[in-house]
């Protein structure tokens, strides 16, 4: 049944929103991984995050969740065995990461996905592995999970790309500090999405661990570390935010988002300053970060540091005058869906030109018309041409529920607006 959208014609609303899901994965794992007992606070509760928790748990880390809190007693990264496969959704997050946690354990592991998981690559994270001193194969052959990862992590030297995904490298960066040679990965070409490596660089830092970077092309992790347990408050997830921001831009409304700030470590937190761009106001006060809308015009922008708003970005970029040129995010055809094709077919179906670059999209505004929104199983392209039905009658979208896998309460957000 596909969600119906009303317009509304001036959104107003002040919101406290769930955890980021970056930060909960990602503390999940510190605290797993450290001895004695974490406690982390506002944590997301969306597919993902539990797919992550579950395989945490399965490796033999104590996972006690209650609401937005959950207690987690740490392995002092070693893991019991899995004999049964670690499944692990269409989480590439959980993937990547667990990929290279596996190498801590004792044996053998499996870990799998769903059908649109095992198509998306781990090649150059598993090539990165082998030299760490890790058996780390795709059981198909073709770089792709299922994976089967042997435990016995010496570590020495890494390279990666980093055209492809930062998240090999924040995946090498968490076990790093506990091969016993230690680990140095070098970066041979242009990072994308830098953010959210320097994201994983705070939670290795808050959680005891020391480290030597020199730009985004050196990486040196001292050998014999231990990550320390630690009571964790996890701040609101900026990509979800940028869906309510996008409201009160489309409709010249006004949202404040009350946990999350300009000085967040998140990359989407910089989407405000994009939506200043296009014409909106900002304002940053201990009340919250909030965005009044106004008229907009077409960008061009770089979104290499915050891919996963590139459909909230295209779905604006509709109704500004002029044209949107976004670049910087080829990878994005690696996510949940093709991203740029999904986006570009789905604009078309509203009746606006969209074309497809090799690292991007050009988007020509205009007048949308409603239409039927196919989601491609894709919580992002779900939730932000949401957005566009607040403005225009007739948008309807499919699959709304795929939206559990980043933000379970979305739509119960949405209609506060």
């Amino acid at each position: 049944m596909a969600q119906e959208i009303t317009p509304c014609k001036q959104v107003q609303a002040t919101l406290t929103l769930p955890g980021s899901k970056s930060y909960t994965h990602r503390a999940l794992m510190a605290a797993a991984l450290a001895a004695g007992e974490s406690i982390l606070t506002n944590a997301l509760a969306a597919e993902d995050t539990e797919l992550t928790a579950a395989a945490l748990a399965q490796l033999g880390a104590g996972i006690d969740w209650q609401g937005t809190t959950i207690r987690v007693t740490g392995r002092r990264g070693r893991w019991l065995p899995a004999p049964l496969p670690i499944y692990l959704g269409n989480s590439g997050t959980s993937m990547r990461f667990l990929t290279a946690l596996a190498a801590l354990g004792e044996g053998e592991y499996l870990l799998t996905g769903t059908e649109r998981l095992c198509q998306r690559p781990l090649g150059e994270l598993l090539e990165a592995l082998g030299q760490a001193g890790v058996r780390a194969v795709s059981e198909r052959g073709d770089g792709c999970p299922p994976v089967r990862v042997t435990g016995g992590l010496t570590g020495g030297k890494a390279q990666l790309s980093g055209a492809i995904s930062s998240q090999y490298l924040s995946a090498l960066l968490f076990i790093g500090p506990l091969a016993p040679k230690g680990l140095e990965i070098e970066i041979t070409g242009e990072l994308v999405s830098r953010p959210y490596v320097d994201l994983t660089l705070e939670v290795l830092g808050d959680f005891g661990i020391s480290y030597y970077r020199e730009g985004y092309r050196l990486f040196e992790l001292p050998g014999g570390q231990c990550y320390l347990p630690q009571d964790y408050v996890i701040e609101a997830d900026a990509s979800s935010a940028s869906y309510f921001w996008a409201a009160a831009a489309l409709t010249g409304g006004r949202v404040t988002i009350t946990n999350l700030s300009l000085e967040s470590s998140q990359g989407d937190a910089a989407f405000p300053e994009v939506l200043g761009r296009m014409g909106c106001t900002i304002e940053s006060t201990p009340s919250g970060l909030t965005v009044q809308g106004g008229p907009l015009q077409g960008v061009t922008v770089d979104m290499s540091t915050m891919p996963d708003l590139v459909p909230t970005l295209a779905v604006l970029a509709a109704f500004a005058a002029g044209d949107t040129v976004i670049t910087g995010v080829a990878h994005l055809r690696h996510k949940e869906s093709d991203r740029l094709h999904a986006v570009a077919t789905e604009l078309g179906k509203l009746g606006i030109e969209a074309r497809e670059t090799p690292d991007g999209l050009v988007i020509r505004g205009g007048t949308p018309k409603g239409a039927v929104i196919h989601t491609y199983s894709d919580h992002r392209i779900a939730m932000s041409f949401a957005v566009a039905g607040l403005k225009i009658p007739g948008v309807a979208i499919e699959d709304p529920e795929c939206v559990a896998k980043s933000f379970p309460d979305f739509w119960q957000f949405f209609k506060q607006l």
